[in-house]
């Protein structure tokens, strides 16, 4: 085992400096940057206080919206009248039709009704005298024969008793409100009603059979309308899901980004070669344009959604000009910032040939640069056309606005989703085909 000596320890101190005498700052630094961070997050704690706003949120509302999403629920509602009778009733726009029969309502010999919540687990029968809810392995009996609802024997948990009614939680199946004279149920069903048909088509609650069979050979429905065509006008009409509308909302979506992103970028080139230090020697115009670029980038696209709405009226033109403003500023400075960093020797040597101006940009510099406009455009592109769905709920057009209108009913979720899915499906095809043509133009391999 061999000592180091003094002298030779002091050699090694004056050889690597940066390990023996190391400053504050590369000592503490990385404890200072974890302090910080900490610091950092309780004040963000405190200053949203993030403990209260989790204390009050409504964590309910989430199941309640996600259950929507995937389902719809149908609302009978029975009305005891004074001589026993039952009648059975339908919101106006229910989605089993005008005139439903459904198979999960019976109505017994001995004049009540059965109403199977889901399957025979949860059920209710209603009588004239009482409303028994059967649910979690037992029958519990409501009597309301007298002025008020009252249930026979002890309460469960899952149900609720108010002064004129009592509610029966069932769960994701459905609820039960039970007052003197009338019973009103909620029984939900996993996916979207009357996606396809709706109550108002020839086709609505036919059999798949059926309906491929009246399409293929069967008799006309309409003397003047082929069967093909009358269902693809149901479809495309449905007047519950308005495909037609929505579909058309969304290709103004995808118009609105293609189009505003092709004018800022068919904008934002020649402005970019004068913003560019290295291209034009003017450092007055320089600076012009990049303020000019910076001002465009910091005033967002739903502002000038908002300022154009204003200006032209809601619709698409507005949603147009907000994309290609932005558009303008941002692919300018990216242009510009990438005019700035290529290598000025092929440039330089076009230019010693004496060759124009035009031929000196077009081989000196655009084959170094359009590597950066393509990539830069495409992704644009691409971030765009969800911008574009966003900037619609403000009146620009596109399938924003219809999705905020369905939102805003607080009653619509399954259109929510349908509309949430169609736009998720567009942003990943745009991503995908976005992805291809740029290594394809650019010539790498994609992975």
């Amino acid at each position: 085992m061999s000592v180091i000596d003094a002298n030779r320890m002091h050699e090694i101190e004056m050889r690597y400096p940066e390990y023996f005498h190391r400053s504050f700052r590369q000592r503490f630094g990385g404890l200072m940057v974890v302090i910080a961070t900490l610091l950092y997050g309780f004040y963000a704690v405190w200053f949203f206080d993030l403990p209260k706003l989790f204390a009050e949120a409504h964590w309910e509302r989430v199941g309640i919206y996600l259950s929507q999403w995937v389902s719809y629920d149908v609302q009978p509602e029975l009305r005891i009248g004074d001589d026993g009778s039952i009648d059975i009733r339908y919101p106006r726009f229910s989605p089993l039709g005008d005139n439903p029969h459904p198979a999960w309502l019976v109505h017994n010999p001995d004049g009540s009704i059965t109403v199977s919540i889901s399957g025979t687990s949860r059920t209710v029968t209603v009588s004239k005298s009482e409303t028994i809810v059967t649910a979690h392995g037992v029958s519990v009996p409501v009597d309301v024969s007298s002025g008020t609802p009252k249930v026979v024997g002890p309460v469960p948990g899952w149900m609720t008793v108010y002064d004129d009614n009592v509610l029966a939680d069932l769960g994701f199946a459905g609820n039960v409100s039970i007052s003197v004279d009338r019973v009103k149920i909620r029984k939900r069903f996993i996916g979207w009603a009357n996606f396809i048909f709706d109550t108002q088509s020839s086709f609505f609650d036919k059999p798949v059979g059926e309906v491929i069979s009246l399409i293929v050979s069967g008799p006309r429905i309409k003397p003047d309308q082929s069967n093909l065509s009358l269902a693809f006008d149901d479809i495309w009409n449905n007047s519950e899901w308005q495909h037609g509308d929505v579909w058309t909302k969304l290709f103004q979506t995808i118009v609105m980004a293609f189009l505003g992103t092709l004018l800022g970028s068919l904008a934002a080139f020649p402005l970019a070669f004068m913003a560019a230090r290295n291209i034009t020697p003017n450092r007055f115009l320089n600076q012009v344009l990049k303020r000019f670029f910076d001002f465009l980038r910091s005033v967002d696209m739903l502002i000038w959604a908002l300022f154009l709405t204003r200006a032209f009226g809601p619709g698409p033109l507005a949603g147009s000009g907000a994309i290609f403003l932005t558009e303008t500023g941002t692919l300018g400075k990216l242009y510009a910032e990438g005019l700035e960093n290529i290598d000025n020797k092929p440039r330089e040597g076009v230019k010693s040939t004496g060759a124009e101006t035009v031929l000196v940009h077009r081989y000196g510099i655009m084959p170094q640069i359009v590597p950066v406009i393509v990539s830069q455009t495409l992704y644009q592109w691409e971030s765009n056309v969800r911008g574009a769905t966003i900037i619609g709920a403000v009146g620009a057009g596109g399938i924003g606005l219809k999705l905020w209108e369905a939102m805003r009913t607080n009653a619509n979720w399954e259109n929510v989703a349908y509309m949430v899915i169609l736009i998720l499906i567009v942003v990943f095809l745009f991503d995908a085909a976005s992805n291809a043509l740029r290594h394809r133009l650019m010539g790498t391999k994609a992975h």
